[in-house]
């Protein structure tokens, strides 16, 4: 008896332990499915994010070379570009955060920078239909470092002078209006009010009235229309295009004289990593009377950047 009894506790007790560790199995599970299946509906769907990184270096030398030139040059050049987009039933948030520097040596010359910017461009959105959005808009550009104008006093000999250093200048720029998005990868914003600041932090170039302040100001307003245009597209999948135009009219002076500041880069793969890069920048602001004769004129400012290096997706 004591046998049997025995025998049908410990069947009891063993059939108790096997539901036990079922449950317990079975809760585990569904909490690790409930924990999947909540990521991509609440936050990965709603954002795309990533970026390009490149980077391109040249370096050259000379010794008793007969035609001339420097004995040693060196360059580097390096950019980056992120995005973050996000769209939720009407509404939609696009960044974009664009760096770029490039530096270069050379035995007569010495070190100077040949390219510096930090361009940022935020736009939030309400979709009205398919095309068509309701837009604010807001974008902050300038440079990192110290940039100079050399002014060649002797032959072979020059003086430098500070351009510009970080916030100086600066463009700040808030706008409201629409946006339109035709196509994939095309964009085009126009606003008839907008208001942008442009900032000039170092005492001494405020002092000297550069980019348009009032001498001894660090920052003046302008009121005015905005418009912007953006492009990117892959020709085929070797060679790429990304470009931006933006127009601003300032109402409060000389409004027929349109501020453009267009950026292009043409990008060609030679490979999974390396590639062949172009970017030209074009700029004319009314405001910048930094040359002609006795610096005392705007001018159409070109800067043409050409390089072979390594591209990173992010």
């Amino acid at each position: 008896m004591k046998k049997i009894t025995g025998l049908v506790l410990g069947s009891i007790f063993s059939l108790y332990s096997i539901s036990q560790d079922a449950s317990i199995r079975k809760l585990q599970t569904e909490s690790l499915r409930l924990i999947k299946k909540d990521i991509p509906d609440t936050v990965i769907k709603n954002w795309k994010t990533g970026g390009i990184y490149n980077i391109s270096a040249g370096q050259g030398s000379l010794s008793n070379w007969a035609a001339g030139g420097d004995d040693f040059s060196f360059s580097l050049a390096t950019s980056l570009n992120l995005y973050a987009f996000y769209k939720k039933d009407k509404t939609n948030w696009d960044n974009a955060l664009n760096v770029n520097f490039g530096y270069i040596k050379t035995s007569s010359l010495g070190s100077r920078k040949n390219d510096d910017r930090i361009d940022f461009i935020s736009k939030y959105g309400y979709s009205l239909n398919s095309k068509l959005n309701l837009t604010s808009l807001i974008n902050f550009r300038t440079q990192a470092i110290k940039g100079y104008s050399y002014i060649e006093t002797t032959k072979g000999s020059f003086t430098k002078k500070l351009s510009s250093t970080f916030l100086s200048p600066a463009y700040a720029l808030i706008s409201q209006g629409l946006e339109y998005k035709p196509i994939k990868g095309f964009t085009a914003f126009i606003s008839p009010i907008t208001s942008r600041w442009i900032i000039v932090k170092d005492d001494s170039l405020a002092a000297r009235g550069d980019y348009g302040v009032t001498p001894g100001k660090n920052s003046m307003n302008q009121l005015g229309s905005f418009a912007t245009v953006s492009y990117t597209t892959n020709f085929n999948k070797f060679i790429s295009y990304r470009g931006r135009i933006d127009l601003f009219s300032n109402y409060k002076s000389n409004p027929e004289n349109v501020d453009v500041y267009m950026t292009n880069a043409v990008t060609a793969k030679l490979g999974k990593v390396i590639c062949l890069t172009w970017n030209l920048d074009m700029i004319y602001d009314d405001d910048v009377e930094l040359f002609g004769k006795n610096d005392s004129s705007p001018a159409l400012q070109l800067k043409s950047v050409f390089g072979i290096g390594l591209q990173v997706k992010i």
